[in-house]
Formats: structure tokens, C-alpha cells, sequence
């Protein structure tokens, strides 16, 4: 990325809190520079020159002073009052140390269609402003009342023909309308001043109404943001890469997290411009295990659980309260905690090279968790998800010498099972402010790549959900959340965590379980009859799906069969999966009935 000085900027509208609060987080997280917004300046109790000061303390640069709104194409006597607001808003630049400031095109009842008149009184705007040393960055808002895209923007600074006047691509502004980027690349870079950069989700709204509450950092919605800034790179741009970021879940969390989140997008940004320097994400090959911290009841209850899954104890830890449970290559830890009830505390996938995989986790700023382990025992690598559950990377091979499962002395035989071969994937509810924030996560991180979103409307409200996986789908991670806070009625889960199993026959799996005592979820005839209607499924197969309560789904690809626990230690849910052919989905379909009965389960047992 020679075409720009690879410098990191962030608009203080991204992030929640005061100026100070703001600018500490960016500083913090590694940025380079910050765009200024006038309503955080307005609202401070700083003045410009000690905003300045302390920026320069921090290391940071004031790169944009923005917005200027409503200047061009307006009668003489509008134009007189926004040059005084004008030559006012540099004094406040001379102080911040700011030298370029951000004019959006005009939405002013008093604007007229005439790009002559513009691009004259953008001129103007640029004389005033050369004479203090300061650019001005001509921007087309998606809803600009005559000038909303960057064409037309562009041909007017081409006819104010200012050496002090340029363009601010936005990639939001571009990209919401549909526009055609490629054309970025015939703008003279001297041309291009600022570049803005942020995601978005593909909504059907009003455009105004998407950017001021919907967009996303880079790599977290459903834009091209890799093409579109490669188009301004080409086009010769170079100075900062920054983020303007409106958002009212990110403008409402903690300042810090969401400054690492968003300087973790712009290293993925660069990552797929081949400009991060960071090193790759080693392959992956599957999920190691998963851990699950336990009370003692909890602990009591998930081992009859597993033992009803066809799981065996086959080990406990030389040095921890862990004990391995094995079905094949499936592999769940309980952990003795403190902890109420039971929860995932760690997911662990197979890594080709574990320590690059913890340094790649690293400079992509995840937090390294610190563990003990004795001199015999494997140093596993650990890092921390945006929701706290620890993920580690690792070898299982018994071949490998820092195998972890060495750690482990083994109390007894794997049993015959009952058609376990290993974990498909798991489902890990976020809280709805961290839903992003995560998928940002395993797709940065792990390189994991991110399935679109879908939602569905469960019992007690709407659910999201967008599925993370690898390449060959070995390590899947499915991430949900629900809008709201479930109420005491429901009763409620708090955030439920599935740990998805695969047989290569479901139904005897099911068969076998049912002997063996597992407490499986029963599904209502309802669905069965719904089920023959929609997608007729042979007789034969539907009278089995029935009679074990397994759950079916089929796309264009292959089939799903699947069935489920009910609700072990207040939020833990086992899951088994058979796909056929190319399925691979997680059923979405199914989930309302689930989560219903899910509900009548915990109902009757309350």
C-alpha cells in the first residue's frame, strides 16, 4: 500500500463519552490521528488550544475538522453569513492545529441547482481558507439535495479549480446508492484530501436513517470495502485511512473495547490489501475440545448428561479440578468453578502452528490470557473473545510432544458411544452490543469467514445470528443474539450456548441415546405435520423424525437431521448434527420450535 503513508485515523462520532474520554481510547488503541467532530469539541470543556495540546500529547493528529454544512450555491446574502461562520470555524482550527476541514454538499432550502454558482463559491471558500493554511475536503452526503454523488462532487472541485479544494470520499455515501467506485481511480490523487471509511449492513431505508445508525467499522457488515479502497489507492491517495463511524450501539459502549474493535477492522481492512504486515492465519482443522466451567450440582448433572450422550470419563488433569470427557473426537472438559450452574468457558481448535496463530491473535490487539502450568505440562496459547470465553489454540495429535491431552491421566477407556464422531460447531449467544464486535473478532483473528446474517423471530422476540467458519467448514462458530433482554416470564435463559455434535446417523444416535438415558428434548407433533406439508420428506423418514424427536431441514445443497438436549446447568444445550451431502447451515428454520420447546421443558420442571 505505497499509494498511502498507512496511517490510522478515527472520527471522535464513533465512540462513546466525552472528548477526553474519546481520545484517550484512540490514542490507546494505536491511533495515529482523529477526525474532530464539532459537536464533541462544542460539548467540551476544553478549549480548542488545550484539545490541541493534549492531542499532541497523546500522539495524535487532528487530521479533519468536520462538518461544514449547507456553504454552496446559496444567494449572496446566505453566502456572506457562511463565509463569516467560515472564516470563525478556522480560527477554531488554528487553535486545534487542524488544517483541513470537511464541507458537506448542501441539503440548505436556500441551495440551488446550479454547479457553476458551486463550484465559484467553493472558490471563494478555498482562497479564505489558503490564506490560514487550512484544505477544504468537499464531500457529496448520500442525500445531498443536488449533489449526492462523487461524480457530480467531483465535477465541481474540477471546475472551482482550487489548489486548496479536494475531494473526502466517504465509502458509505458511496457505496449506500449503489455507485460504481471504479471511477475513483481516474481523480487525480492530488485531488483526493480525505478518505472516510465505514461499513453497513444491506438495509432497505430511508439512506439518511442507515447512516446515522447503521453503519458498521470495516469487515463487521456487507460492503466492499476492500475493492472501494484499493480504487482510491490506485487513484493515488495518501493520507490516512480513517473511520467515521456512526453507529448507537458503538456510541453508547465503553469507549476503549470499541476503539480496539475498530482499529482491529482497519489491520483486517489492510490485511486483504496486502498492506498489514501481519503475519497469515495458520489453517485450521477442527474444534479441540470444549470446557465448560461447572458448579457441583452442575457438574453432577452434565456428567449424567454425557454419559446418556454415549460420553465417557476417560481422564482427569494431573494439576486442575478438569475432568476429559471423550466420544470419538469429541472432547468436553468439566471444569470445577465457582461459578453458579454451567457455561463455556473455552473453545480450543486445531491449529497448524498454535504460537503463530497466538501472535497473529496479538497484533490484532486480542488480549493474551496468562496461564499456569507446571514444567511437564503443555503451554497452551490462550486468548480472550469480546464475551470472555477463553480460546485456545493447540495440537491434539497423540504423536505431537506438546499435545495437551498428555496433561491428562486416564482413569479409564473410551466407551462404545453412541455414533459421536467429534464437534460441528458451537453456538455462542453475544450480548446484542457485542454481536458485531465478535464476528469483527473470529473473522480477524482466527480468519474465520463470516456467513451472512439471518434472523428469525423466536418466542420471546427476534434473534440474529451469523455463522464464522474456516475454509472447510471444520471450525464453526455460530454467534446469535437477541435484541432484548428476555423477561423473568419466560422463563429465562441467560444467553444459551449449544455444543453441536456430529454423528453420520442421527437417528440411531438418537436411538441410542434414548437407552442410554440421555434427557432429550421433545418436539411437538405440530411441526412434524408442518414439516410433511412444506417440505414432504419420504413417510418412512418422517415417521422416524417423529418418533425421535429429530428436527429436519433441506436447502439446495444436501439435508440436516438434528436433535437436542434440553437445558443442562441453567444454559448449556447439547446438540447433534448429521449433515447430508453439501448442507451447511445450522437450521435456522428450526429454531423457533426449538426455543419453544425449550421453554415448555423449563416450564414443567420449574
Amino acid at each position: 500500500m505505497s499509494s498511502t503513508d498507512s496511517r490510522r485515523s478515527i472520527a471522535t462520532v464513533c465512540l462513546s463519552g466525552t472528548l477526553e474520554d474519546k481520545l484517550t481510547a484512540a490514542a490507546r488503541a494505536g491511533f495515529d490521528g482523529v477526525e474532530i467532530f464539532e459537536n464533541d469539541l462544542v460539548a467540551s470543556s476544553w478549549s480548542a488550544k488545550e484539545i490541541g495540546e493534549h492531542c499532541s500529547e497523546l500522539g495524535l493528529s487532528i487530521d479533519l475538522y468536520q462538518p461544514f454544512r449547507d456553504f454552496e450555491a446559496v444567494p449572496p446574502d446566505v453566502l456572506a453569513r457562511n463565509l463569516r461562520r467560515a472564516e470563525l470555524k478556522f480560527d477554531v482550527m488554528g487553535r486545534l492545529g487542524a488544517d483541513t476541514m470537511l464541507v458537506c454538499s448542501s441539503v440548505s432550502p436556500d441551495a440551488v441547482d446550479d454547479d457553476d454558482l458551486a463550484a465559484e463559491q467553493l472558490h471563494l471558500l478555498a482562497e479564505r481558507a489558503a490564506a490560514r493554511g487550512i484544505r477544504i475536503a468537499y464531500e457529496a452526503l448520500a442525500w445531498g439535495r443536488f449533489v449526492n454523488t462523487y461524480e457530480h462532487s467531483w465535477r465541481i472541485v474540477r471546475r472551482a479549480a482550487h489548489p486548496a479544494l479536494g475531494l473526502c470520499l466517504d465509502s458509505f455515501h458511496i457505496l449506500s446508492r449503489g455507485s460504481d467506485p471504479a471511477a475513483i481511480r481516474t481523480i487525480p490523487g492530488e485531488k483526493l484530501f480525505f478518505l472516510q471509511l465505514a461499513d453497513a449492513p444491506r438495509l432497505q431505508m430511508d439512506v439518511l436513517q442507515w447512516s446515522r445508525h447503521h453503519r458498521l467499522f470495516p469487515g463487521q457488515g456487507a460492503f466492499d470495502l476492500t475493492a472501494f479502497t484499493g480504487h482510491v489507492l490506485a487513484a493515488g491517495y495518501r493520507g490516512p485511512l480513517s473511520l467515521e463511524v456512526f453507529n448507537d450501539v458503538f456510541r453508547q459502549a465503553d469507549p476503549g473495547p470499541a476503539a480496539v474493535d475498530a482499529m482491529r477492522s482497519l489491520l483486517g481492512l489492510q490485511e486483504t490489501l496486502g498492506a498489514a504486515g501481519l503475519p497469515p492465519a495458520p489453517a485450521l482443522s477442527g474444534h479441540a475440545f470444549a470446557e465448560l466451567a461447572v458448579d457441583a450440582d452442575a457438574e453432577v448433572r452434565l456428567a449424567e448428561a454425557l454419559r446418556g450422550l454415549g460420553f465417557t470419563e476417560t481422564g482427569h488433569h494431573r494439576s486442575k479440578p478438569v475432568r476429559l470427557w471423550r466420544q470419538g473426537d469429541a472432547r468436553i472438559l468439566l471444569n470445577s468453578a465457582e461459578a453458579p450452574g454451567a457455561s463455556v468457558a473455552a473453545v480450543a481448535v486445531e491449529s497448524a502452528d498454535p504460537v503463530a496463530s497466538a501472535k497473529r491473535a496479538q497484533r490484532l490487539l486480542a488480549p493474551i490470557l496468562p496461564r499456569s502450568h507446571r514444567a511437564d505440562e503443555a503451554d497452551l496459547s490462550a486468548i480472550a473473545a469480546p464475551d470472555g470465553t477463553s480460546v485456545f489454540f493447540c495440537r491434539t495429535g497423540a504423536d505431537t510432544a506438546d499435545s495437551w491431552l498428555g496433561d491428562f491421566t486416564e482413569t479409564s477407556p473410551e466407551g462404545a458411544g453412541a455414533g459421536v464422531t467429534g464437534i460441528d460447531h458451537l453456538a455462542l449467544t453475544q450480548p446484542f452490543d457485542h454481536f458485531d464486535e465478535a464476528a469483527l473478532f473470529y473473522r480477524a483473528v482466527l480468519g474465520l469467514a463470516p456467513e451472512p446474517v439471518t434472523e428469525f423471530a423466536a418466542p420471546f422476540g427476534l434473534v440474529r445470528s451469523r455463522t464464522v467458519a474456516d475454509p472447510s467448514g471444520r471450525v464453526r462458530i455460530a454467534l446469535e443474539s437477541a435484541l432484548l433482554r428476555r423477561g423473568d416470564w419466560a422463563p429465562g435463559v441467560r444467553e444459551p450456548q449449544r455444543i453441536a455434535l456430529t454423528t453420520g446417523d442421527a437417528l440411531a444416535s438418537a436411538r441410542r441415546m434414548r437407552e442410554l438415558g440421555a434427557p432429550l428434548l421433545e418436539i411437538p407433533g405440530n411441526y412434524y405435520d408442518d414439516l410433511d406439508a412444506r417440505l414432504a420428506p419420504e413417510p418412512s423418514l418422517l415417521a422416524a423424525l417423529r418418533e425421535e424427536s429429530v428436527l429436519y431441514d433441506r436447502d439446495e445443497h444436501g439435508e440436516l437431521l438434528h436433535f437436542f438436549t434440553v437445558v443442562l446447568g441453567g444454559r448449556v444445550i447439547f446438540e447433534v448434527v448429521q449433515r447430508i451431502g453439501g448442507y451447511a447451515g445450522d437450521g435456522a428454520a428450526n429454531s423457533p420450535v426449538r426455543m419453544a420447546a425449550h421453554r415448555r421443558q423449563r416450564a414443567a420442571a420449574a
